[in-house]
């Protein structure tokens, strides 16, 4: 019987524990945050990191939106390729806030819909505006266009000495 519940209680852990690890899908954008503070830092931070920064545009109530982060957190090559190179930041676009002068000043991102990727260097430079829906396949994402994009937009990829004869 003691063994019975100490089976139990490991098993209660280790299903909280993954719980915990879960994304939470309800909360990945903030619309009451100072968005253009949190990219100041975002920014500072992919500077001293040495990595572009990507600006992820949606909105909690976007179904698209909730996929595409699921997608990469549930596929550990992305995941590592976006840790590697960039420092993530989520934008807000709702009806409570939808940070239209950031978006301005990003070259109007949300013409392509939602979820919308900007890639931004270290200097706050606008790299590059990636239209999600180019990236899907069916009803989710497809692993070899988003790894492709990551790629050729790195730090590295836009880096002269990866061009350099050696």
């Amino acid at each position: 019987m003691k063994q019975l519940f100490i089976f139990l209680l490991v098993m209660a852990g280790t299903i909280s524990t993954k719980a915990q690890q879960a994304p939470d899908l309800e909360h990945i954008y903030n619309p009451s945050a100072n968005a253009k503070a949190d990219m100041t830092a975002a920014l500072q931070r992919a500077a001293k990191e040495n990595k572009h920064l990507m600006v992820q545009v949606g909105g909690n109530w976007c179904i698209w939106c909730k996929r595409l982060y699921k997608f990469v957190e549930d596929h550990p090559a992305l995941k590592q390729d976006v840790e590697k190179n960039y420092v993530v930041y989520h934008l807000n676009y709702s009806k409570e806030n939808k940070n239209l002068d950031i978006l301005k000043e990003l070259g109007f991102p949300q013409r392509f819909g939602f979820p919308v990727l900007v890639i931004l260097d270290g200097k706050g430079n606008r790299l590059h505006t990636q239209n999600t829906g180019l990236l899907e396949d069916a009803d989710s994402y497809d692993e070899k266009k988003i790894r492709d994009m990551l790629k050729q937009w790195s730090p590295v990829a836009l880096s002269p000495a990866s061009y350099t004869e050696k």
